[in-house]
């Protein structure tokens, strides 16, 4: 297939995404914020009515006696919990079916995410198959899902995917290594809690990566054809806050200032890509973190300064845009310098956060796997400023595992 006619095809498909997009708006979570909001969305878990609720996180986690506050509460409100703790770094249709079996098994009727964007994810995925009666594997694509989820309640433990927001969901085929996405406005939670207390105990490479991811979040909206008024705001208020309080966040985790500033950034990122989308960031990063196991936001990490320079020229209008709006520049700075400028400031961010800037397991073998897999993400789902070719693919994978 020429470039020409991937191009045409994708943006055939991407009209037709608009159209989704402008007619069935995502809904937004109710938020409670701040030190013990955690607790207090079990109050709200209760509000609903809800009797027995399907706790959905990770192993780790739960050894380190997060969830146990939660459970206890939910206990005090005369709620049955069950708790799955079987939830990996990029969860599998099997895992996924896993907990939907236990869901059914244990007649629970509504769903408590607590953890990253991985039980975050799968969370989504079990509430919504649960109530269309359909299998994980059925709900893969867009629109797939025709009841109501379940009622879905999260506790992001990490500030970085904003998946408390966002109308989508990835889940990792074991087999084939292909990250599926289940976008659908019902996945959407009900309510969130952003709790700096839950956040504070990230280690700082944890801190690290999970802020890229929102930030990576932010930027890709940004440069997103999608793009508008509302995704700009919210685009522009989690760069500057990633920017000003990641380095505070990843050398003192207790700062709760910080903490709680990230998780809003990581929010604020997730509404932004509710509407614009993501791009050729995350369609790498998840081949990354699919075929070697790459944590999500070290993959975009590694990968973001290379898009930003593949966009340079196509997005140059907008970045500097966005150098300005941050006050990284003067008004009257020209586009050429103001992008740079920004990207400068992306990459200091990147060196003051000790992120490696080369993944030498990267085999060459994988290339054009991993270009495939990419480029199926990515075109007529993600409305990039600029495509890219095959060749351009390997050059980029080339620079990655080399540094």
């Amino acid at each position: 297939m020429s470039q020409l006619t991937t191009i045409l095809k994708a943006k055939t498909k991407l009209a037709a995404l608009k159209v989704i997009i402008n007619v069935v708006p995502a809904p937004r979570p109710i938020v409670l914020l701040g030190s013990g909001s955690a607790l207090r969305l079990c109050d709200t878990i209760n509000h609903v009515g809800a009797r027995r609720v399907l706790v959905v996180t990770d192993a780790i986690l739960l050894k380190l006696g997060m969830v146990a506050p939660l459970v206890q509460r939910l206990a005090e409100l005369n709620i049955e919990a069950q708790v799955f703790s079987e939830v990996m770094p990029d969860p599998t249709l099997a895992v996924v079916e896993q907990g939907l079996t236990m869901l059914h098994a244990t007649r629970c009727d509504a769903v408590l995410a607590v953890g990253g964007g991985s039980s975050i994810d799968a969370a989504k995925v079990i509430a919504l198959a649960a109530s269309n009666h359909k299998t994980p594997q059925q709900l893969i694509g867009i629109l797939k899902g025709r009841q109501p989820s379940l009622p879905l309640f999260v506790v992001p433990t990490t500030a970085g995917t904003g998946s408390e927001v966002t109308a989508g969901a990835v889940i990792s085929d074991a087999i084939t290594h292909q990250k599926n996405l289940v976008i659908d406005p019902k996945v959407v939670p009900l309510a969130t809690a952003i709790d700096p207390t839950i956040m504070q105990g990230m280690p700082p490479h944890i801190t690290a990566d999970t802020g890229v991811d929102a930030l990576t979040h932010a930027l890709e909206a940004w440069m997103s054809e999608f793009a508008n008024a509302e995704t700009d705001y919210y685009a522009s208020a989690a760069i500057r806050m990633v920017l000003q309080h990641l380095p505070t966040a990843y050398q003192n985790g207790k700062d709760l200032m910080a903490r709680e500033a990230l998780g809003l950034a990581a929010h604020y990122a997730g509404l932004a890509i509710n509407q614009a989308a993501l791009g050729y960031v995350h369609g790498f990063a998840h081949q990354l973190g699919a075929f070697y196991g790459v944590p999500h936001g070290r993959a975009n990490a590694l990968v973001l300064p290379h898009i930003l320079a593949f966009n340079q020229k196509a997005s140059e209008a907008r970045l500097a845009e966005l150098a300005r709006r941050l006050g990284l520049v003067a008004d009257g700075t020209a586009n050429t310098v103001a992008a740079m400028q920004l990207i400068a400031q992306i990459k200091q961010l990147l060196a003051t956060l000790n992120i490696p800037t080369s993944l030498p397991s990267l085999q060459e073998a994988d290339f054009a796997e991993i270009t495939e897999k990419a480029f199926t993400e990515v075109h007529g789902t993600y409305a990039v400023p600029r495509y890219m070719t095959a060749a351009q693919a390997r050059q980029i994978l080339t620079a990655i595992k080399n540094g």
